[in-house]
């Protein structure tokens, strides 16, 4: 399989505060492992600017016309978010890397990808900045495939350890994307609850996992193959996003979870096995959060890895999830029984 990668300079010319955990060093670390392992079966997709026509989206004008305005600027825009003099330059390329990469894999150039941008986007809302990101790439990714290829049913797979609240929000009433994420609950945002499972047309399309403190490999792997495998079987997607943020990983230091990079990798061989079930393998990550350097640099190794057909790991063999996460996963089943059959 040939893999996309987007990588880009200007998105580490995004940096917000002296010591901020999203910082350019996390590029540089991902970087550096890309000419470790090697060209083989992957592609440069360069990255373009996004306009704001397609950035309307997903948020309101007057919002990006006030992130516009802070080109050459630092400005505050929450109590965790700033720009720099060239962050607004940085989020339209993260966009436009992403919805370029959306293009190479939808004409066939190659087969998947992992966009490796800044800065990231899943708690951007309408029309508000926060959790450090600008604009929403992900869900912009979404409404660029319905506009521009017609793509009618997306399946966006969040496993950021904060819950993906402008992600979400983007499509709560919405049964065009399905929303599955896993998180860890309560914590930042606030958002994620089992019972927040969409309004409208969008009833049962939002499905949330929200893990308590110290969950593992097994424990996501428990809600990905009893959760994830059955709804995405019988909702039987055409494209798979991925908001993928490695501040699960063991060793974070914004987090409490126990996930290594075997089980990354394990994740993502499910999503891979998903994609080449339904849609063709079409499958795109979009890099969100993570803050241990290392951990994440191995990660995303692992990820790509699996993307370009190499196994970064032994199969993995699942020992039994802890009785936490059968709880959450039976409570959520339960909950979502009515707008799915399969449980």
């Amino acid at each position: 399989m040939k893999t996309g990668i987007v990588r880009e300079d200007i998105y580490m010319e995004h940096v917000m505060d002296y010591y901020h955990p999203e910082s350019p060093e996390r590029l540089k670390h991902i970087y550096s492992m890309l000419e470790e392992i090697g060209p083989e079966n992957i592609e440069r997709i360069p990255a373009r600017d996004a306009t704001h026509e397609e950035i309307a989206y997903v948020h309101d004008v007057s919002y990006i016309e006030s992130i516009s305005a802070t080109k050459g600027k630092s400005v505050r825009l929450d109590p965790d978010t700033s720009t720099s003099p060239k962050s607004y330059e940085a989020a339209l390329k993260a966009v436009g890397g992403l919805l370029r990469l959306i293009d190479a894999v939808m004409e066939g150039k190659v087969d998947n990808g992992f966009a490796l941008i800044r800065p990231p986007g899943h708690h951007a809302e309408r029309n508000r900045a926060m959790g450090f990101c600008l604009f929403n790439n992900i869900a912009i990714g979404a409404r660029y495939l319905e506009k521009k290829y017609n793509i009618k049913r997306i399946i966006i797979v969040d496993f950021d350890l904060h819950h993906g609240n402008g992600t979400q929000h983007s499509f709560y009433r919405d049964a065009t994307v399905l929303y599955f994420s896993t998180h860890q609950y309560p914590y930042y945002p606030g958002t994620g609850w089992i019972e927040e499972t969409g309004e409208g047309e969008g009833r049962g399309y939002t499905v949330n996992v929200p893990f308590s403190y110290g969950m593992d490999d097994d424990d996501y792997m428990h809600a990905f193959k009893e959760v994830l495998v059955p709804i995405t079987d019988m909702y039987k997607p055409e494209f798979i996003l991925v908001s993928a943020g490695f501040d699960a990983h063991y060793k974070d230091p914004l987090g409490g979870m126990k996930v290594t990079e075997k089980g990354y990798a394990m994740m993502t061989r499910i999503m891979l096995d998903l994609a080449k079930k339904h849609c063709n393998g079409r499958i795109i990550y979009a890099l969100e959060g993570g803050y241990g350097l290392e951990g994440l640099k191995n990660s995303v190794k692992a990820v790509i890895q699996e993307l370009r057909g190499i196994n970064a790991f032994d199969e993995y063999k699942q020992d039994a999830p802890s009785n936490e996460a059968v709880k959450i996963v039976e409570r959520l089943k339960k909950t979502l029984s009515p707008y799915w059959g399969v449980f």
